[in-house]
């Protein structure tokens, strides 16, 4: 029985592995200027989302990334679930976004994203986006960035 538990196991990790690793990213429109800070895209389904990249007031080589829908239809809530299908691809067009800023900023040495929480990940004391954000974040840092969390709070940190 554990065989076969480890063997769906395998398989979903593999799958999930091979399906996000071949999606191409949405079209990202860049800030107008390269030293911008807000990047977007739209979804096949229209759904309309933004990657801010704002700096921190006590190191302006610390970064936060805060991305959202920006929809009129999800009422303003950038948090929003959208639950269109999409998320493998929106999720890779985040990670190239991170990607082309940190490429355009090279001496921002630390990153700081959060995940947001539903009622019912809070009731259960689970936080599915942060996992999901974790999951993908590992593709744009090398081994010279450690990955730390504090809460809903993930940092980003470049070593010496």
């Amino acid at each position: 029985m554990n065989n076969i538990f480890l063997l769906l196991n395998f398989f979903e990790y593999s799958h999930f592995k091979i399906l996000t690793n071949n999606l191409q990213p949405y079209h990202i429109i860049p800030p107008v200027i390269k030293s911008g800070t807000v990047y977007s895209f739209t979804t096949d389904n229209d759904v309309h989302y933004e990657v801010r990249f704002g700096r921190k007031q006590n190191n302006i080589l610390n970064a936060t990334i805060v991305f959202g829908v920006t929809n009129e239809e999800y009422d303003g809530e950038e948090y929003s679930v959208t639950n269109k299908g999409e998320v493998y691809k929106v999720m890779a067009t985040i990670v190239e976004v991170v990607r082309q800023y940190k490429k355009e900023h090279p001496n921002i040495n630390l990153f700081e994203y959060t995940g947001e929480q539903s009622e019912i990940e809070k009731s259960k004391n689970r936080n599915v986006r942060l996992a999901l954000y974790s999951r993908y974040i590992k593709r744009v840092f090398d081994n010279k960035w450690v990955v730390s969390s504090e809460g809903n709070k993930v940092i980003i940190k470049k070593t010496k």
